[in-house]
């Protein structure tokens, strides 16, 4: 016999996979619900309580991710983007773009067009880091040991940018904060681009000091959205620069570390070292230089 769990995620599988094979007609509420036979206010509730989002958000995020793969690979217009995503019109498509993306469809069609990149190698405690530059300030930095994937990960973030391998004075300043001494963390500048929820988040985890750690749901509380601890998740999921924006420091309520980007062997190893630092620091704070894109 089926247990009532059973059946609920075999409803929410099935208007899952309703809404994949029908986002192009951008089904309501209610259209959703009936395919899976449940009223309107049940099925939010259920959906929202095992997909930890909504259906209208979720259809979005769908809808999103087919008009990009239309703009990038595709190398369609914005407005036949959003006829062929089933949106009523290209100012749709525009803002979802901006909510979810914090670009216009233009801007993520062109993604680092006119933009030069600076990027080079270095070794740090905690294994080979990849750091990637513009004029304005570090825009990537991420662990990684093989040279050739992590210059392919760079280019997929900016893939119409051009670039050069060369270490220039903002990544030396920036990599100067693996060194004992803490680095000179007021003379970092930071160049990110991301939705204002994921900027908010990553402000947040530059405020956390090192050798703290916080957690999900306080993070949530200091950005004032207390019930977007797993969309907070999944904003620091999306972190760019790796150890300046100390993602690392975040950890689950019952004190467990948790998963990491960049391994959480890496991650236990980080917050040990900065335990350690911090009685020799200097007392510098986080005061790190931010300019949006």
């Amino acid at each position: 016999m089926i247990t009532q769990q059973e059946l609920n995620y075999k409803r929410i599988a099935g208007a899952i996979e309703f809404i994949r094979g029908n986002f192009k007609s951008q089904p309501s509420l209610e259209q959703i619900a009936e395919s899976v036979n449940l009223s309107p206010f049940h099925f939010q509730r259920l959906f929202n309580e095992w997909a930890g989002t909504t259906p209208k958000r979720f259809l979005q995020y769908i809808s999103m991710e087919y008009a990009k793969k239309l703009l990038k690979v595709e190398l369609a217009t914005v407005s036949d983007a959003a006829f062929r995503t089933g949106l009523s019109g290209t100012s749709r498509l525009y803002d979802l773009f901006i909510k979810i993306e914090g670009m216009t469809p233009a801007e993520y069609k062109n993604a680092g067009q006119d933009l030069h990149i600076n990027y080079s190698f270095a070794g740090s405690a905690f294994g080979k880091v990849i750091i990637a530059s513009t004029k304005k300030g570090i825009c990537y930095l991420a662990f990684e040991e093989d040279e050739t994937l992590g210059l392919e990960k760079l280019r997929s973030k900016f893939s119409n940018a051009s670039f050069t391998q060369q270490l220039d004075e903002l990544q030396q300043n920036a990599l100067s904060i693996f060194k004992n001494n803490g680095g000179k963390l007021s003379e970092i500048k930071l160049h990110l681009k991301g939705s204002d929820f994921q900027l908010k988040v990553w402000e947040a985890l530059l405020r956390i000091p090192m050798g703290a750690l916080s957690t999900y749901g306080v993070l949530a509380n200091d950005i004032s959205s207390p019930k977007a601890a797993r969309a907070v998740g999944t904003a620091i999921g999306s972190n760019p620069v790796a150890f300046l924006i100390p993602c690392h420091r975040v950890i689950q309520s019952t004190g467990n570390f948790g998963g990491y980007m960049w391994g959480p062997t890496r991650k236990t190893a980080i917050i040990g070292w900065e335990n350690v630092q911090i009685n020799d620091l200097p007392d510098h704070g986080n005061d790190h230089s931010k300019e949006n894109a």
